[in-house]
């Protein structure tokens, strides 16, 4: 088992900053990064419905600060991040299904990457195979293969393994990051706590 395991989802921004965070400091300590594709979604369904409730009824001022939050992160990061883009939430079950056929081909990391930068800085609607045929493309990956890949019954069935695995574990969203295989952490800003623990280990 790898020392660093992410859980992720292309449909969650806070999740593209931890992507885009998390690498250059597990290449500083020398831990690859093995990379779970989920449905966020089938996540909230199962364990943590409230994040459709808070959407429907959001606290003005909590909301307010969210997104000053997010752009802030953005801004340090040197990412950009439009929040929310036209079409959200997004249904990303083509591109996590999409990310597992480029792991394949050693390009998960690049797909994933492209489908952030879509979606979050650009506001394209990765549901649409057109876009996606655009990620693989800047992924360097061949996209005639892509839409026998998104309907590939073995690629569904791990898409759905990964997403009850990290309910299994004790995971209610995206990212949800594991050191050693059971120490548990979720979101962006616990990175730093990742890299202590990585350290420690």
């Amino acid at each position: 088992m790898a020392r660093l395991e992410v859980f992720y989802d292309v449909s969650s921004p806070w999740t593209y900053l931890a992507f885009h965070n998390l690498q250059p400091m597990a290449q500083r300590l020398g831990e690859p990064i093995e990379w779970k594709p989920i449905l966020v979604g089938g996540v909230f369904n199962a364990v943590n419905p409230s994040v459709y409730a808070m959407r429907e009824n959001p606290v003005p001022a909590k909301a307010s600060y969210m997104q000053k939050d997010l752009q802030d992160w953005a801004r340090q990061a040197g990412l950009k991040i439009k929040f929310p883009p036209s079409v959200f939430p997004v249904n990303s079950v083509k591109a996590m299904r999409a990310c597992i056929w480029a792991e394949s081909m050693g390009k998960q990391a690049a797909l994933a990457r492209a489908c952030f930068e879509l979606y979050w800085g650009e506001d394209k609607d990765i549901s649409q195979e057109i876009v996606l045929a655009e990620a693989c493309a800047r992924a360097g990956l061949d996209k005639a293969g892509l839409q026998q890949a998104v309907n590939d019954a073995e690629i569904k069935a791990e898409l759905k393994a990964n997403t009850d695995e990290v309910i299994s574990r004790g995971g209610f969203g995206s990212p949800t990051i594991f050191v050693d295989g059971h120490d548990m952490y979720f979101g962006n800003d616990r990175l730093a706590l990742i890299e202590a623990a990585l350290k420690a280990g």
